[in-house]
């Protein structure tokens, strides 16, 4: 293929997408000297205010996107990597995975209180089953209210009074230049991220070998061999990324060189019964340590776990 005058980079058209793919276009515009321009597309999961678990959940951030790549009209898009499907679409190629962001929830509470120091009945907001099923596992009493919105809307709603803390990802907030705000950066012991948090995907079209080669340079390893692992578990788990699980691989030095090491949690959404695991292996192995931590969890009952109604939905 001949050099492209203008990449079209494809992105949702809220202020933490357009901010974070513009770091994307950045980096594309420093290391080949190229222009760049931001098109915006709108999705489903931004149109619609309904529970992502009515919606559909998976996807819905990213079928849009991904369309219009595979139709050409745009060269690339960039996503939240744990927004994507597991499912693999043979249109696309996921060519870059940059380094990753840091991948925790935070806290963003009235009074900067942290999670502990939130009195019994608190209201905490969140639209995920993840965050509320490990919330709630710490027998603290406060009382999950579900909500959705932009990070904007959601920090209102603690301003407001309307919920007393929010649940985010530290990610988005570092990506507004908000990260002050957090009032507790979440340990992944007692809360462990969304598959891919804190993690970007910049797809373009499988047989687009010109613009896969201007991404390679953005690519990260450690961060891909790492999501890949937390993505294998929530396939192998045939998961949605609305379900209640929570994955966080990190990249150690081992005896024997590189460990990865893996650990996942599924949890009812009232916070008991829940199933926390870990696993290790080698990073060229990503896929496979995900896949035997998804078939030990699974041994001991996840799929009934996952099978419960989500956070807002009637018991």
């Amino acid at each position: 293929m001949t050099p492209k005058n203008v990449l079209r980079i494809g992105t949702r058209a809220s202020l933490l997408a357009t901010t974070q793919t513009e770091t994307i276009a950045a980096a594309l515009r420093d290391a080949h000297g190229i222009d760049v321009e931001l098109v915006p597309v709108s999705t489903e999961g931004d149109r619609s205010r309904e529970p992502l678990s009515v919606i559909g959940g998976q996807g819905v951030f990213v079928a849009a996107l991904r369309e219009a790549v595979a139709a050409g009209d745009v060269d690339l898009a960039v996503h939240s990597l744990k927004d994507l499907p597991t499912t693999p679409d043979e249109r696309l190629n996921l060519a870059a995975v940059p380094t990753r962001a840091d991948s925790r929830d935070v806290l963003v509470a009235r009074d900067g209180l942290t999670l502990g120091e939130l009195p019994t009945g608190a209201r905490v907001g969140t639209g995920s089953a993840r965050r509320a099923a490990q919330i709630n596992a710490l027998g603290l009493g406060v009382e999950i209210v579900p909500i959705r919105g932009n990070v904007d809307t959601r920090l209102g709603k603690v301003a407001s009074g309307e919920v007393d803390a929010v649940v985010l990802a530290m990610a988005g907030l570092v990506r507004l230049g908000r990260a002050d705000e957090a009032t507790e950066v979440l340990d992944p012991i007692q809360v462990l991220p969304a598959p891919g948090q804190g993690a970007l995907a910049c797809e373009c079209r499988a047989d687009d070998v010109a613009t896969a080669r201007l991404l390679d340079v953005l690519d990260d390893p450690d961060t891909r061999a790492a999501v890949t692992a937390e993505r294998s578990l929530l396939a192998s788990l045939e998961a949605g990324c609305t379900a209640p699980v929570g994955a966080l691989a990190e990249i150690a030095w081992g005896d024997d060189g590189d460990e990865l090491w893996l650990r996942g949690v599924v949890a009812d959404p009232s916070g008991s019964p829940s199933i926390r695991l870990s696993a290790t292996g080698s990073p060229r192995e990503a896929a496979a340590v995900g896949e035997r931590l998804a078939a030990e969890m699974l041994a001991e009952g996840a799929a009934d776990l996952m099978a419960c109604p989500p956070i807002g939905t009637a018991q």
